[in-house]
């Protein structure tokens, strides 16, 4: 061979181009197409659609923090696993410093639900419930829907 071609040497910088002389590899969908969100972050979205919703009946619930969790988590004194349903949601009443909150668990609802739809309702289901409790009200007199499916 009287030219030999050398390789290039790597530098420090990013990889420009794969092997095949193709441009690297993007992102599957743009980051405002639902495809790009992860399932957690669209939980949270159908638990603020459910929370905007109530909030034009219900003004107060601007001073609830409404929390998603994965899982329900019993660390208390006293509190163990037993054979009841797992609980989908909870409340925590205001105390000194710290604002009332309403919890969603992600998962035990993800698992109960089969589509999107059954998941939204679910969710709005268990946001009412939790509103409700933590309010003193039926959950019917929190949303008059509530029930009808």
């Amino acid at each position: 061979m009287d030219n030999p071609v050398t390789p290039r040497a790597a530098g420090p910088g990013p990889r420009r181009r794969d092997r095949h002389g193709r441009g690297m590899r993007g992102p599957i969908a743009p980051p405002q197409v639902p495809l790009a969100a992860s399932r957690a972050e669209a939980f949270a979205d159908l638990v603020q659609d459910s929370v905007e919703r109530l909030e034009r009946r219900w003004p107060q619930l601007a001073d609830i923090d409404f929390l998603v969790l994965e899982v329900p988590h019993l660390d208390g004194p006293g509190q163990s696993w037993n054979d009841e349903a797992v609980p989908l949601g909870g409340t925590m009443a205001a105390q000194e410093g710290r604002r009332a909150r309403v919890v969603v668990y992600r998962r035990p609802v993800e698992i109960r639900t089969k589509g999107r739809d059954e998941r939204a309702a679910l969710v709005h289901e268990i946001v009412v419930e939790q509103v409700a409790e933590l309010l003193g009200l039926t959950p019917e007199t929190v949303d008059p829907r509530y029930g009808e499916d």
